[in-house]
């Protein structure tokens, strides 16, 4: 991150929204994925594969927790796509009663991040990995899908985790207020929308990566916390 650029959201703000929070349970009246759906799907998406290493386009948290070693990673740009605070959690990040946002991409602009190229003797193996972490609910709120991502030796197409706009918990364009309002409070047994927001917005500058919306969006969480005292 460069000098000039200083991060409001501290983790001194972020700890006062941070507090111990049971896991609440799958929501009830939405599907989960079995053991063999799981697999299903990920034969299914596989199945569709591009030749060579399978390309994994990570943008948030894949890049800061990663759920597998990269053979190696680059930097990309998935044209057609940004990042925007879309899908309602009532877990994880949020509770039924004070329900938080979890960041994903989502048709517009252009998302800058990184290729994490999964090793091939291993792509079974940590695609699995993934596919439990990402996804919990059926339909999938995060939609794998092969996407065209430009990186500096040309076009070609990478796995990625989108918004579903068939989702239950899919809630479109939010404004800014309106988002920052969310992620200032709530917080799961996971931790909280701010801590996400703080550790996404670090780790994509030191990749180099400036997000203005996820930057503005800091400075209004912040400024949030900080009124409540």
């Amino acid at each position: 991150m460069t000098e000039q650029r200083v991060l409001r959201l501290t983790a001194g703000l972020v700890a006062r929204v941070t507090r111990e929070v049971a896991d609440a349970g799958p929501q009830a009246g939405i599907a989960q994925f079995t053991e063999a759906g799981y697999d299903a799907f990920l034969d299914e998406l596989l199945a569709d594969r591009p030749e060579g290493p399978v390309q994994v386009f990570s943008y948030g948290s894949l890049i800061w927790k990663p759920v597998f070693e990269p053979a190696r990673t680059l930097r990309a740009t998935a044209p057609g796509w940004q990042r925007r605070f879309c899908m309602m959690v009532r877990r994880f990040r949020g509770t039924p009663e004070r329900p938080g946002l979890m960041m994903q991409i989502d048709r517009g602009g252009d998302c800058e991040g990184v290729i994490q190229e999964v090793r091939q003797d291993r792509t079974w193996e940590d695609l699995s990995v993934l596919w439990r972490r990402e996804m919990t609910n059926k339909p999938p709120s995060n939609l794998p899908r092969w996407i065209d991502v430009e990186t500096d030796s040309g076009m070609r197409k990478a796995l990625t985790l989108t918004a579903n706009p068939a989702s239950p918990l899919y809630v479109g364009t939010m404004t800014l207020d309106a988002t920052a309002e969310i992620l200032s409070a709530a917080c799961g047994h996971w931790g909280s929308g701010a801590d996400y927001l703080r550790q996404t917005v670090l780790s994509l500058e030191a990749n180099g990566i400036h997000d203005p919306y996820l930057w503005d969006l800091q400075e209004k969480v912040a400024e949030l916390i900080e009124k409540r005292g």
